[in-house]
This record gives structure tokens, C-alpha cells and sequence, in this order.
């Protein structure tokens, strides 16, 4: 990976750092390009179950770097879209850990995640309408899909911060740690997630997000075309003997 994405691996969780501190983790070209590339690498991984998407030192993201917006510069990759991410979603599990500033397109980063861990400090919005721009990278699609319609108007049209404490009443965040401690608790989140079945959890989250479109007449259809193979695989053999052997489940992704 670049200087601008660190990769870390611990046990079968994956740690992708955007590394831009003293542009407050702004997204540019490089950051989009490199959490892109770490993604398509990481998904074919049967031995990585799972993905923490965190910012270094105490920030998140502050969103779009617009220096170099204002120079050409668009953090944006062809069939993934803004920061390598919001378009096209990881296969895998993706859980997100903010410290400080969330704002714009790091808000769009945090919600194109399954799970939301965040520092009890940390800040979230969405200021585009501020700088003349609209927040096109999932966050006014996303946002009334996650919390009550009103709340999500204001949030989106009056550009303001708003507490991580206010988006855990609401849902949107899962669990609130103490500051600094934000990855911590990202990572004792995931290993959990990554602890069962990678075939399971893929078919898992595919269901959760692309269900919102079924209709009732074809989703068990539409379900059973997913989650069928997962029935057949491997895996499932194999979780089904460890709980007759009272043992731990050895996956395989097969």
C-alpha cells in the first residue's frame, strides 16, 4: 500500500488506516487508490475475515481533500467510487472506528461501513451545502435509509457537526468508547464478526443491504439464491460437527 493507506493485520481482521494527519485524513486521489487496492486485495483473502476502516492520529476524515480538488486532484476510483469505497462496499464485514472528525466525506466513509464504533468525542456532518456542494457520495441516500427522515434533513441541509453521542440515540452508531479509544473497541467489535463463518457472513450482509429493494412476492427467492450454497459449503458441515464436538469451528471459507 501507499504512504497514505496503512494496511495492518491482526489475527484474521485487517486494519486500513487512512494516514493524512496533518491534512486532518483528508481523501485524496492516493487515499482513494489505496483503499481500493487494499480492498480488492483483502477480499480475495480467505484468511481475512473481517475489515476496521480508522483514521490516523485522533481524526477520522475531514472528507475530500479540496486543495486538491481545486487541482484535478478527484478521490475518486472508477466502479468504487468516492475514497475507493462508497460505491462499491468490501464483501466482507466493515466496521468503522472514528476519533475526532467525521465530517462530509469521512461521514460518507463511516456510513458505506456495516458498523459504526466511535469515540464519545468524536463529530459527525455532513457540510457540504457550506462549500457549494452536495454530498454525493452516499450521504444524503444513505442517511434517511439509517435514521428517522427529519433528523437526516437537518443533518443534511444545515451542515452542522453533530456529537457522536446524538447518532448513538439515533442508531447510526453502534457503541460509543472512550476517546482514544475508538479502535480498540472497532477491533474487539470485528474479532467477534470475524469469529464465525466468512461464507455465512458475506451471505449475511449481501441479504441485509440488497433486501431493501425486494419485493415481498420475490425476496425468499431472491434470498435462497444467496444463501443456498452457504447451506452446501463446507463450512457449514464443519460448524454443525464442532457444535456436536464441543470444539471451536475450524473455517475455511469453502
Amino acid at each position: 500500500m501507499s504512504d497514505e493507506v496503512l494496511v495492518e493485520e491482526s489475527g484474521n481482521v485487517a486494519i486500513i488506516t487512512i494516514n493524512r494527519p496533518k491534512a486532518r485524513n483528508a481523501v485524496n486521489g492516493a487515499v482513494a487508490r489505496g483503499i481500493a487496492g487494499a480492498l480488492d486485495e483483502l477480499d480475495a483473502r480467505p484468511d481475512i475475515s473481517a475489515y476496521v476502516l480508522t483514521g490516523a492520529e485522533g481524526t477520522f476524515s475531514a472528507g475530500m481533500d479540496l486543495k486538491g480538488f481545486l487541482t484535478g486532484d478527484f478521490p475518486v476510483v472508477e466502479g468504487r467510487g468516492f475514497g475507493g469505497l462508497t460505491e462499491a462496499p468490501p464483501k466482507k464485514p466493515l466496521v468503522a472506528a472514528v476519533e475526532g472528525y467525521a465530517l462530509a466525506g469521512g461521514f460518507e466513509l463511516a456510513l458505506a461501513c456495516d458498523v459504526i464504533v466511535a469515540s464519545s468525542a468524536a463529530t459527525f456532518g455532513l457540510p457540504e451545502p457550506k462549500r457549494g456542494l452536495v454530498a454525493g457520495a452516499g450521504g444524503i441516500m444513505r442517511l434517511p435509509r439509517r435514521i428517522p427522515y427529519h433528523v437526516a434533513m437537518e443533518i443534511a441541509l444545515t451542515g452542522d457537526h453533530y456529537p457522536a453521542s446524538r447518532l448513538y440515540e439515533l442508531g447510526l452508531v453502534n457503541r460509543i468508547t472512550e476517546p482514544g479509544a475508538a479502535l480498540e473497541g472497532a477491533l474487539e467489535l470485528a474479532r467477534k464478526i470475524a469469529a464465525n463463518a466468512p461464507l455465512a457472513l458475506a451471505a449475511t450482509k449481501k441479504v441485509i443491504i440488497e433486501s431493501q429493494d425486494w419485493s415481498l412476492e420475490e425476496m425468499f427467492a431472491k434470498q435462497g439464491a444467496i444463501i443456498n450454497p452457504v447451506f452446501g459449503s463446507k463450512d457449514a458441515i464443519e460448524g454443525a460437527a464442532a457444535f456436536a464436538e464441543k470444539r471451536a469451528p475450524q473455517w475455511k471459507g469453502e
